[in-house]
């Protein structure tokens, strides 16, 4: 079947070419967006990937599957846009009638951006390749993909084609112009930081079940009542607050709960919509006016570890339209 869509595809037919690339749209998406953090960089990388296919489908040889040739396309142009590309810079906080404590540190990975589990439907079902080691739900999380950005382009590239799409070696030296040995060489490296950066934590509890709804519908009520003591009960003792573009971050009970006592301990009322991104429960967030509309403040990710929230991100008010979520509800 392929066969007689390439050959028509080469012949100038776009709904064949349509066919035979639209089923590895979502993976490919969310593989650019493991290489490069963000949702918006992602979706300009499918289509990058896609015009670069269409353009040169004369010199696909079928040496190796459709799949395949559109990973190695894909990968390559989210390296040529890391080598050419500025990142997204870090902002001021944005919230001026709010001041913040001081932070712990200041986080590296401000272009970071979420991805909505809308979109992960028919991208994760995928079966990987024998050699994988990473679960694919794993392999979305926010803590992996932050992990990831602070690696070397192409040691980034080695470890998701290797370890989370589970590619053979030889596959992935020739989908990069390389050799075997210097793709063993960029794994090594790449595993040993990426441990580092992945400290070991409970399993959480499964997306939906009882245990992960008991614990958002309690999080959702003590942020909702600004309820500072509450939500301390149910994090880490190492949790970790971010909120990239801005660079501040709060790590450790003590800290976030001075941010929290700061940002929702005085006398402002919230609301949470509750959404899904990166296979982790997240929320809309919206600030209440004297007028009764509440406006957006932000879109919140939680990430958990057994019983507990062991992390905290807040992005801006941008992302809320990429989940389907208003930038203020009405009085």
């Amino acid at each position: 079947m392929n066969d007689g869509l390439i050959t028509r595809a080469r012949s100038g037919d776009s709904d064949a070419f349509e066919a035979l690339t639209r089923p590895y749209h979502r993976e490919l998406q969310v593989h650019c967006y493991r290489m490069l953090g963000s949702f918006q960089d992602a979706e300009e990388a499918l289509q990058d990937t896609l015009l670069s296919a269409w353009q040169g489908l004369a010199a696909f040889e079928g040496r190796a599957s459709v799949r395949t040739w559109l990973y190695r396309i894909a990968t390559n142009r989210c390296l040529n846009m890391l080598r050419s590309a500025t990142r997204r810079p870090a902002k001021e906080w944005d919230m001026s009638q709010i001041e913040l404590p001081e932070p712990t540190g200041l986080g590296e990975v401000v272009w970071l951006q979420p991805y909505p589990d809308t979109l992960l439907d028919g991208a994760l079902g995928t079966r990987p390749g024998p050699e994988a080691h990473y679960e694919q739900t794993e392999a979305i999380s926010l803590a992996f993909v932050t992990a990831l950005q602070v690696l070397p382009a192409r040691q980034r590239a080695v470890l998701i084609l290797r370890e989370v799409l589970g590619y053979r070696a030889t596959e992935v030296a020739d989908m990069l112009d390389s050799t075997v040995e210097s793709v063993t060489s960029a794994l090594k490296r790449a595993r040993s930081t990426l441990n580092q950066r992945l400290p070991p934590a409970e399993d959480p509890p499964a997306p939906d079940s009882a245990e992960e709804q008991a614990l958002v519908a309690r999080f959702v009520r003590a942020y909702q009542a600004g309820d500072v003591d509450e939500l301390v009960t149910l994090l880490t003792e190492d949790v970790r607050l971010s909120m990239p573009p801005i660079p501040l971050e709060y790590e450790g009970l003590d800290a976030v709960a001075h941010f929290f006592a700061s940002t929702i301990g005085k006398g402002r009322t919230y609301e949470l919509v509750p959404t899904r991104a990166n296979g982790q429960p997240a929320f809309g967030a919206y600030l209440r006016a004297a007028t009764g509309v509440r406006h957006g403040a932000g879109l919140l990710v939680i990430g958990l570890s057994g019983p507990r929230i062991r992390e905290i991100t807040r992005f801006e008010t941008s992302a809320l339209p990429w989940f389907g979520l208003p930038r203020s509800l009405p009085s």
